[in-house]
């Protein structure tokens, strides 16, 4: 072999080393668990945690939300980019720290963000210094109001700040319900109950007719096929949440992105012993006693009623 063929292979060496070291550790679409506290540089101002701790110190555990390590998808713009490129090649103990530039954080101060508005677009209840408000779709904090015109910032709370993030890999996530309930733990502050399991469905599919019959019509026909699916247990405080019924379509969709499954299927159980016997409410009306129970509480004259009625009868027999 000449000097520049031992040459050659040698730089082939060298860069399947680095390529190797560079797919060590953790990679894009890893799930980890990630424990962390993220302040203004500046001011050294909270701006989350993950910290028990430090949301108790901060006062924020007032909240009633839970501090504990969060799931991420590493890849998924589920925290900073720069926080990302930290983290991806570690292992799972890591600890480190980074800062984000404020561009890359909330963004930089723009002062053109600083509007001048009608104080008529700020409902009354909100017309005050330091109230956060929407004015035409946009969202911002009032700075003054005088007479009928308001001075409103656009800006993000944080714009212009830069961030410190401390943050510490705390371990990794590999079962698809953990990763089910992380990923949804993002959107949603509620504690479900759910499981993955392969589903037997019947489907009808299209039959493409025979090109040499010009005249036949597509026809179906049923198959059984095999559907990966998240069963989710709904809840009162579920199926009230304001952001889920009005994203569950979104959230769902990335579950079923991220985990590889065919379906998310919502299910609601009642209980019995519950509330005793409707009464015939639901059949067309109380019994008697029940009537005269319900006119007594409601503090109502009966005989006031009974003419009423009467007198209703006679405009419509006129």
């Amino acid at each position: 072999m000449s000097e520049e063929q031992e040459a050659d292979v040698a730089d082939d060496e060298e860069q399947t080393e680095v390529e190797d070291e560079a797919t060590e550790g953790l990679q894009r679409g890893d799930f980890i668990r990630l424990d962390y506290t993220a302040r203004t540089v500046e001011d050294g101002n909270v701006v989350d945690t993950t910290d028990p701790e430090v949301a108790e110190e901060e006062g924020l555990d007032e909240e009633e939300r839970e501090f504990e390590p969060r799931t991420i998808v590493l890849g998924e713009g589920h925290i900073f980019e720069n926080v990302e490129e930290d983290i991806i090649g570690e292992e799972i103990g890591h600890s480190g720290s980074t800062t984000i530039p404020a561009g890359e954080a909330f963004g930089e101060y723009d002062p053109d963000e600083v509007k001048t508005v009608s104080a008529d677009k700020i409902p009354e209840d909100e017309r005050y210094p330091g109230a956060h408000v929407n004015v035409d779709g946009d969202h911002g904090h009032v700075e003054t109001i005088i007479g009928g015109r308001a001075r409103v910032d656009f800006n993000h709370p944080l714009a212009g700040e830069e961030i410190e993030y401390d943050y510490e890999i705390v371990g990794e996530v590999e079962d698809r319900v953990e990763q089910a309930q992380g990923l949804i733990s993002m959107f949603l502050d509620a504690d479900l109950e759910m499981w993955i399991q392969t589903d037997e469905v019947e489907e009808e599919t299209v039959v493409e007719p025979d090109e040499d019959d010009e005249d036949a019509e597509p026809e179906t026909e049923t198959e059984t096929v095999e559907k990966e699916t998240l069963y989710i247990e709904s809840t009162p405080q579920l199926a009230m949440n304001q952001q889920w019924m009005f994203q569950k379509q979104q959230i769902a969709q990335n579950v079923m992105d991220q985990l590889g499954l065919d379906r998310v299927i919502i299910q609601e159980t009642i209980e019995g012993g519950g509330m005793g016997p409707m009464g015939g409410m639901m059949g067309g009306g109380m019994g008697g006693a029940d009537l005269e129970e319900a006119l007594e509480d409601a503090d109502v004259d009966e005989d006031e009623i009974v003419e009423e009625l009467e007198e209703t009868e006679g405009d419509a027999e006129e």
